[in-house]
């Protein structure tokens, strides 16, 4: 059986290929996720291990929220440091300081880094601690000289000897390039940009005069460093504590893995659509072709194979199909990688450059994920192949033995009522895994469902064509009805592409149509003034944004983080002498007087969710100022700008050490006051102005470059099913082949028979297409009313966007037929009457 399994490959290489090429397709995007993740988290854990490789101890505040990594500390004194110094052991020890600066290019513009930060470092030319090393010019030795980064110069052209402004939190600077220097062996720090200055001129920009962000520790040679930790930690102050190098790396490491997994999660998520897709092609294709070799396989039964052999067969063709593709897509799942940086570069997502890392762990998965879903797709065709009778290879039947349509029908429904029940238990939980679970169920029973709809639907879609083009229409409509378990099974793969492309198009749309209302119901403020990319929004752009004549109210927004009920949350902060000017705060119960008081309001959500009412005590903690209680003085409805919970900008600074704005409000008197504005502000080139319709639009726009980038992720899946009705024709062609060269005997021309195999595709992608989307439409609005408390209030069915895709769907099908169709034009007549 062995060898027949192996002549059974062989004698189908065309279209198993096909069938492989979706499983090739799928594998690439899971091994191309893993590479891609590998390598940035190498990258990373490189990175850390030589900024911290060359120190021993590092001296830093106790955590005061947050943990590890993401912790938020406290500074210290600087005159801790000489203390340090003093400790028996101890050989050096260096203070450190890191603030914003971004440098500004030639042409006046703030240089982005795409989402990585842009530093302001202390620099110490001591090659005992600093990871900077020159490579050309020498270190800052004055308030005027500033050390760039090479990755920065060589991008922008900056070379020694210039002048260079800087924006920082504070004026923007004028600055000498005194050097250039790399970062370890890179020529930056994981894309973001350096500015290192002297440590006097890094604590001013970082308005962190007279402290330290942390101390590092090198020890004298055979000293015994656990006696040095324990005789640095005898001198420390309270909310001080020294750890050790290691240590530092592997919180810093352990950070960045929380923030890939989630990466690494959403890519994969979208690979197992892709190869769940694919199942659906497998499925078919195996299904056909045990229907086209039903004598082969019944012969087979006459000369003796049991069904378990006949079984291990079948198994063993999907089996070995899925090896070669696994493989293949490992190969290509490099490029993968590549293209998958490409792709989120493409929208604005930069990724620091890294070597390529191939992990065992990446082929392992490839390789089981790939065979595994290509043979559990083959069991169902498998199961059919034993079933079929000896008997018949002598009446020449063409297919075997298939399930009742009662019993589709039960099956079907089970699965989908159980698959909305758990789509509807997730949602509403949230648990992300009941919700992507009850979406296959739902996929799976509409799959199943689908041939009871397939002749009558097919009929209504091809009505068209036949009256467009005659009888070659009229005979696709015809072939789609004739089998409806194969039409809707070709179909399958299409709609669930479509169904998650129709639910993330509802989604997008309601979130963009709520983030727009919500705007409007939370800014009353003529200008919104925010920074851009990574930058900051300086206290001298406030001051001279509210100085321009005709501004009638500002507000002052601030953002920091707080323990709330002991949990980490976002609080808010505004200056309350003009905040009925610029912000619509819509209370339900207290005053935003109460913020005055120092006292703290909460959005509706948050009191409902935690049981809270006006009046309420309620504990909480700031990192620079420890556990305090907080009163709650009002609860206001949703507000996007401020979130969940506001206080005074006067309580908030006094808890807070001093940072710049997050946002400035503006009301002006007229359309002339805003240009005033925006002339005002030209000299910082990191500060945008924006009308509150301008606002919106940007919103909106965030939103639908995100939107963007998960419809190109899903297009695979798409890609996919299009494979899979490319097969389908082609196994059509195939098993009509004596059908079409009679028809072409008794008049049909080439051109004809090209229409006949279109009219079949574009009735399968319509057929899919309309399915799918009903299914994704209905997903995309539960997901919306599941969110309605988190902000999503609008729920919005884009119909005209819905149109497109039905419309893209058909000319999908006209393109996936051209292959199929110009094969069967090019039959030849008396070779196609003559086969069996």
């Amino acid at each position: 059986m062995w060898n027949v399994t192996i002549k059974g490959l062989l004698a189908h290489k065309l279209r198993l290929g096909l069938t492989a090429l979706a499983i090739v397709l799928g594998v690439t995007f899971i091994s191309g996720t893993f590479i891609l993740t590998d390598t940035l988290h190498n990258t990373f854990t490189e990175l850390f291990a030589n900024i911290y490789s060359k120190i021993d101890f590092q001296v830093r505040g106790v955590a005061q929220l947050g943990t590890g990594g993401n912790a938020v500390r406290n500074e210290l004194p600087e005159s801790l440091l000489a203390t340090v110094r003093g400790v028996p052991g101890v050989a050096a020890a260096d203070g450190q300081v890191t603030g914003y600066a971004q440098f500004i290019s030639h042409d006046g513009k703030a240089i982005q880094t795409g989402g990585a930060p842009t530093l302001a470092v202390s620099f110490n030319p001591d090659p005992q601690f600093s990871s900077l090393h020159l490579i050309a010019g020498g270190p800052p030795t004055t308030s005027h000289d500033v050390v760039m980064d090479a990755g920065t110069a060589q991008k922008y052209d900056f070379s020694v000897g210039q002048q260079v402004r800087v924006l920082t939190a504070g004026p923007t600077q004028t600055f000498t390039i005194s050097g250039i220097a790399e970062f370890g062996t890179a020529n930056n720090l994981a894309g973001a940009t350096l500015a290192a200055f002297t440590l006097p001129t890094a604590q001013a920009i970082a308005q962190e005069t007279g402290q330290l962000d942390d101390i590092n520790v090198v020890t004298e040679p055979g000293a015994d460093k656990s006696a040095v930790q324990q005789a640095i930690d005898k001198v420390l102050p309270p909310g001080v504590e020294v750890v050790t190098g290691q240590t530092v790396v592997n919180e810093n490491t352990n950070s960045v893995d929380q923030a890939l997994g989630f990466f690494n999660t959403a890519l994969l998520v979208f690979a197992f659509i892709s190869l769940f897709v694919g199942a659906f092609t497998i499925f078919n294709t195996f299904s056909i072709i045990v229907g086209q070799r039903t004598r082969e396989l019944a012969l087979l039964r006459i000369v003796g194979a049991n069904r378990r052999q006949v079984f291990r067969s079948v198994l063993g063709e999907a089996a070995i199909t899925g090896l070669v593709s696994s493989v293949i897509g490992l190969g290509l799942g490099v490029l993968a990688a590549l293209g998958l940086q490409a792709l989120l570069r493409g929208f604005g997502i930069s990724l620091p450059p890294g070597s390529l890392v191939f992990e065992p762990r990446t082929a392992v998965v490839g390789l089981l994920v790939g065979v595994g879903v290509t043979v559990v797709a083959a069991l169902g065709p498998a199961r059919g192949a034993v079933r079929i009778p000896p008997v018949a290879a002598l009446d020449d039947r063409r297919s075997g033995p298939t399930a009742s349509l009662r019993r589709r029908f039960i099956a079907g429904t089970a699965l989908a009522l159980v698959g909305v029940i758990m789509l509807a238990i997730g949602l509403a939980k949230p648990a992300i895994a009941l919700v992507g679970v009850g979406a296959v169920a739902i996929f799976l029973g509409a799959a199943t469902l689908a041939p009871a709809i397939a002749r009558p639907l097919s009929s209504v879609i091809g009505r068209p064509l036949a009256r467009l083009f005659g009888e070659p229409g009229k005979l696709g409509r015809e072939n789609s009805m004739r089998s409806p378990r194969r039409t809707a099974q070709t179909a399958a793969a299409l709609m669930v592409g479509l169904a998650l492309v129709a639910a993330i198009s509802v989604f997008g749309a309601s979130v963009s149509r709520s983030a727009t209302s919500s705007v409007d119901q939370a800014v009353s403020a003529d200008l919104i003034v925010t920074p851009t990319g990574a930058g900051e929004l300086s206290n001298s752009a406030t001051s001279i944004a509210s100085a321009v004549p005709g501004v009638t109210a500002t507000t002052t927004v601030y953002g920091g983080q707080f323990e709330f009920q002991d949990t980490l949350s976002k609080l808010a902060a505004v200056s309350t002498n003009n905040l009925a000017s610029t912000v619509m705060l819509r209370m339900t119960s207290g005053t935003p007087a109460a913020l005055d008081s120092g006292e703290l309001l909460i959005d509706s959500t948050t009191a409902q969710n935690k049981h809270l009412a006006v009046g309420d005590t309620v504990p909480a903690r700031f990192a620079l100022t420890g556990p305090t209680t907080l009163r709650i003085g009002g609860i206001y409805q949703a507000n996007a700008l401020i979130g969940s919970y506001v206080v005074s900008s006067a309580f908030f600074l006094s808890h807070y050490p001093v940072q710049p704005p997050g946002a400035l409000l503006l009301r002006t008197s007229s359309t002339a006051v805003d240009t005033a504005v925006t002339s005002a502000l030209a000299p910082f080139p990191n500060v945008q102005v924006q009308t509150r319709a301008q606002y919106d639009q940007a919103q909106v726009s965030a939103i639908n470059q995100v939107l963007g980038l998960v419809y190109a992720l899903l297009a695979l899946a798409v890609i996919i099913a299009a494979i899979g009705i490319v097969n389908t024709l082609m196994l059509s062609v195939f098993e009509r082949t004596r059908e079409i060269g009679l028809l072409r005997a008794v008049g049909m021309r080439r051109r004809q028979v090209r229409t006949m195999i279109r009219s079949e595709a574009v009735i399968l992608a319509i057929f899919g297409a309309i399915i799918g989307i009903i299914i994704g439409t209905g997903m995309g609005i539960a997901l919306v009313a599941s969110l309605k408390n988190q902000g999503i209030t609008d729920t919005v069915v884009p119909f005209s966007r819905l149109v497109i895709f039905l419309v893209l769907a058909a000319v999908l099908g006209l393109i996936a037929a051209s292959w199929p169709a110009r094969r069967a034009a090019k039959l030849d007549v008396l070779a196609a009457i003559a086969a069996e």
